[in-house]
């Protein structure tokens, strides 16, 4: 297995089914501030997906893992 297949497997085990943009962990849980994915998201950078529910903005858990295996790299 290797490091990114490690790192999907956390992800997958520590995001909820639906990241919402306002949780309030959203900065410890993907390391990016939730302006900073509304912005990429403003430029068709960010998550593939993303699911709207009034005003508040969500990623299903795929879509960010996805997302966050693209800007992942190593130290």
């Amino acid at each position: 297995m290797n490091d990114k297949d490690s790192l999907r497997d956390i992800l997958s085990q520590s995001l909820p089914v639906i990241l919402f943009r306002n949780h309030p962990k959203f900065k410890e849980l993907t390391g990016f501030a939730p302006r900073s994915i509304a912005n990429q998201d403003s430029l068709g950078t960010g998550p593939k997906e993303r699911i709207r529910m009034g005003r508040t903005v969500g990623y299903p858990r795929k879509a960010m893992v996805d997302w966050l295996l693209t800007k992942a790299r190593r130290g």
